[in-house]
């Protein structure tokens, strides 16, 4: 089955042709970053109207990289949900179409399972089952991964993600957008301990996490003294390490309460190098293993889209004949999927 794949939920607008023999043959992804820099933040007025835009230039491109034509293609998967309605709807209403015009089906794919499924296009694949920790800037949660489809949460964020207390921090510290990674950058040139930021909820038992007030504490650290270059790179050098290390602590809490030793990092901060090294030395030491998805599959992209789409066609589920978009959609309600 060969499947071509869209995703269009925030701000990335991407297509990717899949071959289940073959495995990827083509992903593109075009980015807004360039037009949401001006404001700060994603406008999602503007981030539908540039997927209508994008979207057809990037499948055509998508289907010569893979060379093949429309006959070849076997099957439809877009991102359904969860994210920005106008933004789903845009990769919704072109794939559902599309199916219906080449007549084959077409099949709507959870977001966040995509994301926890981007290990599955490199060559060695985590075991089942195992903890993931879902990490990007909407959300922050970890869940056990029991078997394609089947996923329980174990803890998630109570107000903030972690991608948006990164992006919220480099804001205060006159970063631009999107700030995670130019406050990961900054950080580099920060001293370590030179300023303690609170690590949210490790103070007490569970799998919940909370960022809402290390936004705050970043923000009476901007403005306790002058914002030097050492004081902005000590910020960032103390945030960063706040947030990994409560990553970290919580990570190592699931695996001990599932008693499995095998770990996926999904979502766009899992690029993070400080979380990479940190967390990959801290599930080593108790005798597990982490996985990630290579970096360019860590933000969102239709190539994870295109994986769970094809287990999901494979496995017999098809969409009606309607435009389907939801802006919520518990993870945990998924139906498993069994080739």
């Amino acid at each position: 089955m060969r499947i071509l794949a869209l995703e269009s939920s925030c701000d990335e607008s991407a297509v990717a042709v899949f071959d289940g023999r073959m495995g990827l043959l083509a992903h593109e992804l075009y980015s807004q970053v360039d037009l949401h820099s001006l404001y700060g933040g994603v406008v999602p007025e503007l981030a539908s109207r540039d997927h209508v835009k994008r979207l057809l230039p990037l499948l055509e491109q998508a289907l010569r990289k893979a060379d093949c034509v429309r006959t070849d293609i076997d099957g439809i998967a877009y991102t359904a949900g969860p994210g920005l309605v106008g933004a789903l709807l845009t990769g919704a209403a072109l794939g559902r179409s599309l199916a219906y015009a080449w007549g084959v089906p077409a099949v709507g794919v959870h977001h966040l399972e995509g994301h926890l499924l981007a290990p599955l296009l490199d060559p060695d694949p985590p075991p089942l089952p195992h903890v993931a920790l879902l990490v990007s800037g909407g959300h922050t949660l970890l869940a056990e991964v029991r078997a394609f489809g089947a996923y329980r949460i174990l803890g998630e964020t109570r107000d903030d993600a972690a991608g948006e207390a990164f992006d919220k921090s480099a804001k205060l510290l006159g970063l631009g957008y999107p700030g995670g990674p130019e406050l990961a950058a900054l950080a580099a040139g920060g001293r370590p301990g030179v300023l303690e930021f609170p690590r949210p909820m490790l103070d007490r038992p569970g799998l919940e996490f909370s960022f809402s007030g290390l936004k705050t504490a970043v923000r009476l650290a901007v403005e306790a003294a002058p914002l030097d270059a050492q004081r902005r790179a000590d910020i960032a050098q103390g945030v960063q390490t706040a947030i990994v290390e409560t990553l970290v602590a919580k990570a190592l809490r699931a695996l001990e309460a599932t008693d499995l030793d095998a770990l996926v990092v999904a979502g766009g901060v899992g690029a993070n190098r400080a979380l990479r090294t940190t967390l990959t030395a801290a599930v080593a030491a108790r005798g597990g293993r982490v996985w990630y998805p290579r970096v360019e599959f860590c933000t969102d992209n239709a190539a994870m889209i295109a994986v769970v789409g094809h287990q999901r066609l494979a496995a017999g589920f098809r969409e009606p004949l309607i435009v389907t978009a939801r802006s919520d959609w518990p993870l945990d309600s998924l139906e498993p999927a069994r080739a």
